[in-house]
């Protein structure tokens, strides 16, 4: 039975809303064509759980069986907010598909655990499974949940959901996180660029609940097999940006750099058209750009911040600043009077 359970093929279902609950019993997750399978692929699989950490156990049942939220959807696959029966929770993120074997997707996880966990401004990766039609990652939940839910929920409703000290600390955050990636040491391990983020983004910025930040994904990129997919799947920007400003899925620093900027743009109040050639407007307060209630020294803190942004977005990767220069830049700005 467990054998035909896992020769079964699962289709994707129609992902419900952001915070619909469902319940994670299988069906809901997945679903077969196969009435059969449905008893067979719910087994007692474990989680492999990354480092030295032997006194954790989870099963695949036990996820199964989960109480689900989902959190997001992109070309690499979902993630998920599992809460398990004895109330741990924990984010998951599903692949569509991977491009390596078990036994390598092991090791890369494996490896992007360890960096991730040294690192006060990333999303530990704790545990992870690869079974024949479902592969997965283990990380922490933040109850705040993303820095792309504070800002739309927060215009939804028409309110200023951060102030700007909150996002200044946010950006300085995420500042250091892409730091601690760029200057990993080696750069390349074993088939595996670890010094690349690859897939910054405002959806990636989990928040905490003092509205500290830390970067999750870092490098699961390496891990998906990315296909050419309908619109649906593209990585579109909210319905407030330009198309210039879609995020990059290069896998280089350059590119973490320019999604870098798109981040501070939206968190200062949204990309606009030409705002390169509008900037002095701004400056002088006859273009109303941010969405958030500054004067003086914070107004100087924000233009700064502008500037940054602007740079790390120019058109000629070359031009962009490295991190090094960026985190200069922000004591520069932590520094104005």
């Amino acid at each position: 039975m467990l054998s035909r359970a896992l020769e079964a093929k699962p289709r994707w279902s129609p992902s419900p809303r952001y915070g619909d609950n469902i319940s994670c019993k299988l069906g809901s997750i997945l679903e077969y064509s196969d009435e059969d399978c449905l008893v067979g692929f719910i087994d007692d699989m474990p989680l492999v759980f990354c480092g030295n950490n032997t006194e954790s156990h989870l099963t695949l049942r036990e996820i199964l069986r989960a109480s689900v939220a989902v959190m997001g959807e992109s070309r690499l696959g979902m993630t998920e907010k599992a809460v398990l029966l004895e109330g741990k929770i924990y984010a998951v993120k599903r692949f569509r598909n991977v491009c390596v074997g078990r036994r390598e997707f092991g090791k890369r996880v494996e490896r992007l655990a360890r960096v991730s966990q040294k690192c006060d401004y990333l999303v530990p990766v704790r545990a992870y499974l690869y079974a024949k039609r479902i592969k997965f990652v283990l990380s922490e939940y933040y109850p705040m949940g993303s820095l792309a839910d504070l800002l739309s929920a927060g215009r939804q409703f028409g309110h200023t959901a951060l102030d700007w000290h909150q996002r200044l600390m946010i950006a300085l955050d995420i500042a250091r996180a892409i730091a601690f990636v760029h200057t990993q040491c080696p750069p390349y391990e074993k088939k595996m660029q670890m010094n690349v983020h690859g897939n910054i983004k405002a959806s990636n910025v989990m928040i905490n609940s003092n509205f500290s930040a830390c970067l999750s994904d870092y490098g699961l990129a390496q891990l998906a097999e990315i296909e050419e997919v309908s619109d649906t799947w593209q990585r579109k920007p909210p319905p407030y940006m330009q198309p210039e400003y879609i995020y990059s899925d290069e896998c280089c620093q350059k590119s973490d750099i320019y999604n870098f900027g798109i981040i501070l743009l939206d968190m200062l109040g949204g990309p606009m058209n030409c705002i390169i050639e509008r900037k002095e407007e701004i400056k002088r307060g006859k273009i109303q750009f941010f969405e958030f209630s500054v004067q003086g020294k914070e107004k100087q803190q924000a233009l700064k911040v502008l500037d940054i942004a602007l740079a790390c977005k120019n058109v000629s990767p070359d031009a962009r600043p490295s991190i090094e220069q960026i985190l200069e830049y922000f004591g520069d700005v932590i520094s104005t009077k």
